[in-house]
């Protein structure tokens, strides 16, 4: 298999259903997981991918780090760990001939240091210690951001409340004092006095309503007198 692609969403999803099955399949890294590229592992968790874009949890050697579908890819079938194999040594180089002679009898032969051959368990240790690879940082999703409308319309004033996509509450009437506190609470050059201008055209119109049902109520009040003397 190219160690350069990465997991499909079938794959994905065949994952899933190994897992819940009680299996841990294999996968190898991909080009794009660094330094690890090429080396196996095993897949023992699938975590929420609207969390995070890495939320495939594979176990190689005593690590578990979450890694994208990119950085990981299905191992072929039989696909074992690699084995990492001590390089060889160069030959001893011959020591220089003498030119004198030398008398063997009364010289004492220094004994070739014997090349220790590299462990067995040494080579475990190298695989199993893999270079560590720098784990991203998950990025939490924030909440949703809040808005509140005070809004003005046909005479009335009215506050409405909402999060994100979400109506916290929907647009109900406030008084007209309760309006200036708020806009009071807003320091921003103009929006006060917008305010106060359209409170005072509410309030000149109020006035001449008021007044004209006075005179209408004089009125009628004259009619009734009228009729009660009318008796």
């Amino acid at each position: 298999m190219d160690a350069g692609q990465g997991l499909s969403t079938d794959e994905v999803q065949s994952l899933r259903e190994a897992l819940a099955a009680g299996r841990k399949p294999r996968v190898v890294f991909t080009a794009s997981a660094g330094q690890i590229a090429g080396q196996g592992g095993q897949v023992v968790e699938l975590t929420d991918p609207e969390v995070s874009d890495e939320f495939v949890v594979v176990r190689f050697g005593r690590d578990e780090l979450p890694f994208s579908p990119a950085d990981v890819a299905m191992a072929p079938k039989g696909a074992g760990r690699r084995v990492v194999e001590p390089k060889p040594e160069p030959p001893a180089e011959e020591p220089p001939a003498v030119a004198a002679p030398e008398f063997v009898l009364d010289t004492p032969r220094v004994p070739t240091p014997r090349r220790e051959e590299p462990k067995v368990e040494q080579v475990e240790q190298v695989e199993k210690a893999p270079a560590r690879r720098a784990v991203k940082a998950v990025k939490q999703k924030g909440p949703a951001g809040l808005t509140v409308t005070l809004a003005y319309a046909d005479g009335e004033w009215t506050v409405a409340a909402q999060q994100g996509s979400k109506a916290l509450a929907k647009p109900y009437v406030v008084k007209p004092a309760e309006a200036l506190k708020m806009v009071a609470l807003v320091d921003v050059p103009g929006v006060q006095e917008a305010v106060e201008q359209i409170l005072g055209t509410e309030r000149a119109e109020a006035e001449q309503q008021a007044e004209k049902l006075r005179a209408e109520l004089a009125e009628i009040e004259a009619r009734l007198a009228e009729l009660r003397e009318a008796r």
